[in-house]
């Protein structure tokens, strides 16, 4: 039997063994070991939002408004974490949202949290704007990653990218509503934030800090937007990419754009940033298989209501019509409880993924989902929930 360091604790869940590392329980624990791991730059592009950050906290404190109940004198069985969506039996119901420039913040961390998404059997969403080609996601998961696509202004590029995903084997495709304009950041302005990052005095006195990630860093080779490699200049600071964002991509979608791509995708179709009423009846219209609600995590808007307020809304209305997801301010186990028991199917985080496998490198995808599946499993017995749909019972 191997020995395993006293640091680790087993988590047992039914014929489901991992083991975590009893450092880092909770998400704020791998929260602050990310900030100790990586420079200043990367962390404040993964943990801000936009302008004065109104909307980001919002969404998490909103989330955590919610109350649940528990009924304990009544027949239960085992929980079971098992969620079946589009056409898959996924072994939780959470997902890893599509994060942009992943392995600025720790090397091949798409790579990395692909693979723990495919052993672990959740879902894995590739943006159009991270570090790591649609091909070898694909090839890591077995087809079973999911791609955003940051709509293309050209028809040819957009065809291209339909193809390739398609090609490597993705069968959904998550195409983008909160994305009509480069969203204003105050932090990525003030680092100079470029792809691959631009060696200002200031970043490189931040990288000397924090060795583990230079190192790191030189071993695998300075990040880019692989994906994008084809149909982008090269070394853009952070105004040229904006420019070239705006120029190649036409981020407002509408319905003739939707159309069309409904027309190019036989696969799975969703449209992620869905906040309205309006929105979602559009999207039932246009043939869509589901929506993600979602404001970007609050990093494209700073006005608007919290994800969870949206929820409440849609979910009344169009549950059983269309697939409703969501994502934005979820960032622990109990979150995910709180957003199931308000009507979404399924549920998605970045950031908290981010934290882990900046904390922990090559374990910590692993580690951070293992640590999820045990924090939602521990709350659905104590709310006799058997099964997800259980939740909905529970809500104050």
């Amino acid at each position: 039997m191997a020995i395993v360091p006293s640091k680790f604790i087993r988590i047992d869940m039914k014929n489901d063994i991992h083991f975590i590392d009893s450092r880092y329980p909770s998400v704020p624990d791998l929260r602050k070991r990310a900030q100790a791991k990586i420079p200043k730059f990367a962390f404040e592009y993964l943990d801000g939002g936009c302008n004065d950050d109104v909307n980001l906290k919002r969404n998490t404190a909103q989330i955590r408004a919610v109350q649940l109940k528990p009924d304990y004198l009544v027949p239960y069985r085992e929980p079971n974490l098992k969620t079946s969506l589009f056409g898959h039996t996924y072994d939780a119901p959470f997902g890893i949202s599509p994060v942009g420039l992943q392995g600025l913040m720790w090397p091949k961390s798409p790579e990395i949290l692909a693979k723990a998404a495919f052993d672990h059997n959740i879902p894995f969403v590739l943006s159009t704007v991270t570090t790591a080609p649609i091909e070898r996601i694909c090839e890591i998961t077995e087809g079973r990653a999911w791609f955003q696509l940051y709509h293309p202004a050209e028809e040819n590029v957009t065809r291209d990218l339909l193809k390739r995903a398609e090609s490597a084997g993705c069968e959904v495709l998550v195409i983008l509503a909160d994305v009509p304009s480069f969203g204003y950041r105050p932090r990525d302005i003030r680092n100079g934030l470029s792809m691959p990052p631009k060696m200002t005095l200031n970043n490189v006195f931040q990288v000397l800090k924090r060795p583990d990630w230079a190192l790191k860093t030189l071993l695998n080779g300075q990040p880019n937007f692989e994906t994008l490699k084809p149909y982008m200049p090269n070394n853009l600071d952070l105004s040229q990419l904006a420019k070239f964002m705006d120029a190649t991509f036409s981020g407002r979608l509408d319905e003739d754009k939707i159309k069309k791509l409904r027309d190019l995708w036989k696969g799975k179709l969703i449209l992620k940033g869905a906040e309205s009423v309006h929105d979602v009846d559009k999207a039932c219209q246009l043939g869509l298989d589901g929506v993600i609600i979602s404001n970007h995590g609050g990093r494209q808007v700073d006005v608007g209501q919290a994800t969870i307020d949206s929820l409440k809304t849609i979910a009344p209305l169009y549950g059983g019509k269309i697939k409703i997801m969501m994502d934005s301010g979820i960032r622990g186990g109990a979150d995910v409880a709180r957003v199931l028991a308000n009507g979404a199917e399924f549920t998605f985080m970045g950031r908290t993924f981010m934290y882990g496998v900046s904390a922990l490198g090559k374990r910590g995808g692993t580690h951070t989902i293992a640590m999820l599946k045990k924090q939602l499993t521990q709350i659905m017995e104590q709310l006799s929930c058997s099964q997800v749909s259980d939740f909905l019972k529970t809500r104050v």
